[in-house]
């Protein structure tokens, strides 16, 4: 299969126009001298549901109940919140990502994921009227907000967005159209289907990061299909490996805990399937899917029929997460997998978490300045779904005489900054912006993407920096465009936020966290437009 290591990188087939963007005429750039992500607490979160040898869940523990090791080394628990501590107030009531971050910026909340493209049209129909089965069940106020994605080969949809109206949900569940999975019974479409599953479960994470709370991501369908690596190089299944060990980097980063729930029931058709679904079932091959699951401290659920029960399994798990958090004693090594091992004092109690972690790399610029496969997709998949991201604050401004001009203001939060080995040279960050545009019927046009480089000169040379900066953005003039969606990625930490609004003058929008109703508009652009 020739097109599979076409594709392990997760296929990014995308068109950016990069432009190197000078720094404000305030700062200077900063030189070409060596520099580092210098992170001053490399806290480490750690959610889990404990339960006692019945599997029944246990939520009465006390901090001092808690043991916690790295690499065989005893770790200091700094902070210690018992299961429902940041549940939602009965006052308040979430219905969407702006309400979450505004109301409630700690809150648990649950993400049910369709698989529409690794899973047949009759399990997909079953896993449908399982969760709508689920849902009539609960209160008409659900505890936990509550989000419904649907991913096919073709499209990323966020059906609705996070609410605790549930008839609202099922409402979203039954307009939905399922997309029909007809490539299942081709073979050559294994690498798209394995770089979708992939991508999927990165733009989740990539889009929640910006929320502090745990995440509950339930995956109803099959996950990514069999990959026999018996016939593939060795070099392709270290490639393929390392994309899933960056996918579990990414979710546990955002602090999503993933649940797998096979619809497939007791019966696997090796037919639709594939004949290694036999061997390796459920949720693929090797590489596995149900090892996403795992890594996360989630647990995969399959070969039962009560699917319904499977949900509230992982429903009831979301909702039953100690979180302890932990400085790391020994920072040595930080290429190294680090082990990680919880004991409780009681007996016959064990505690369900992710058994380690690797830390974390962000994709950067090329030195030529542009954007390499990985840095593409994530930028790509941001701008093309309709996800809000929210890890950056920024408020985006069409100009009142130009509507192709779009200044940026961002007030400072979330932006990490480097800082030079040279304690003499100025810290500075940078920007990777995009801009996709659409037409009125929602039809993608162009994309473009800029850098932008700044400079702190003023700033210590360690601690937090929150310079509100501002920047310009010059879009091709196009008459079909009508909207377009304008993604801010801060180089230094991969976090993202994102912004819809109409290119008429004037107009103006925020990202998530940015109450737009009492933001102003933006001072004028400080770096020149793009060329």
């Amino acid at each position: 299969m020739r097109r599979l290591s076409a594709l392990v990188m997760l296929l990014a087939p995308v068109s950016l126009l990069l432009a190197q963007q000078p720094a404000p005429a305030a700062d200077q750039a900063p030189p070409p001298a060596p520099y580092v992500l210098h992170r001053n607490v490399s806290l480490v979160f750690l959610d889990g549901v404990a339960l006692d040898s019945k599997g029944r869940v246990v939520t009465d523990l006390k901090q001092s109940d808690f043991h916690v090791t790295e690499d065989g080394e005893p770790q200091n628990i700094r902070n210690f919140d018992e299961p429902g501590k940041y549940t939602p107030s009965p006052d308040i009531t979430i219905n969407s990502t702006a309400d979450l971050d505004r109301l409630a910026p700690r809150a648990p909340v649950n993400i049910v994921l369709l698989d529409e493209f690794n899973t047949r049209f009759e399990d997909m129909a079953f896993a449908r009227y399982s969760l709508k089965k689920w849902l009539e069940k609960q209160p008409a106020k659900l505890d936990t907000p509550t989000m419904l994605i649907a991913v096919s080969l073709e499209h990323f949809t966020v059906l609705r967005d996070y609410t605790q109206n549930k008839d609202e949900i099922i409402t979203a569940l039954d307009k939905h159209f399922v997309a029909y999975p007809w490539h299942l019974q081709n073979i050559t479409w294994t690498p798209e289907l394995f770089g979708t599953a992939h991508l999927a479960l990165r733009q989740v994470a990539e889009a929640t990061a910006g929320h502090q709370g745990h995440k509950n991501m339930i995956w109803l369908g099959r996950g990514f299909p069999t990959i026999g690596l018996r016939t593939h190089a060795i070099d392709t299944g270290k490639t393929l490996h390392s994309t899933t060990q960056h996918t579990i980097n990414e979710l546990r980063e955002a602090r999503v805990t993933l649940y797998t729930i096979d619809p497939a029931g007791v019966m696997i058709d090796p037919g639709v399937y594939g004949e290694e679904a036999r061997e390796f079932a459920p949720f693929g091959g090797d590489p596995r899917f149900q090892a996403l699951a795992t890594a996360t401290g989630g647990e995969n659920l399959y070969g039962r029929n009560d699917v319904d029960k499977e949900i509230d399994t992982s429903i009831r798990d979301g909702a039953s997460l100690f979180t302890l958090t932990y400085v790391p004693a020994n920072d040595d090594h930080p290429e190294k997998f680090r082990k990680i091992k919880v004991t409780i004092d009681r007996p016959g109690i064990t505690f369900v978490t992710r058994p380690g972690y690797f830390p974390v790399t962000e994709p950067h610029v090329g030195k030529d300045g542009t954007l390499g496969p990985r840095l593409a997709a994530e930028m790509v998949g941001a701008g093309s779904n309709n996800m809000e991201y929210d890890a950056v604050e920024f408020t985006a401004t069409v100009s009142p005489a130009d509507p192709n001009n779009i200044g940026v203001h961002l007030n400072g939060h979330g932006i990490s900054y480097y800082i030079p080995k040279d304690e003499s040279k100025p810290r500075h960050t940078r920007l990777v912006v995009l801009v996709t545009t659409f037409d009125k019927k929602n039809k993608e046009l162009k994309r473009q993407a800029n850098v932008y480089d700044f400079v702190a000169p003023d700033a210590p040379h360690i601690g937090h920096i929150t310079n509100p900066l501002n920047l310009d953005f010059k879009l091709p003039p196009d008459s079909k465009a009508t909207h377009a969606r304008l993604v801010v990625r801060v180089e230094a930490s991969g976090r993202m936020g994102t912004a819809d609004f109409p290119l008429t003058p004037g107009a103006t929008a925020s990202s998530a966290k940015v109450d737009a109703t009492s933001t102003s508009p933006p001072p004028p652009a400080s770096t020149p437009p793009a060329s």
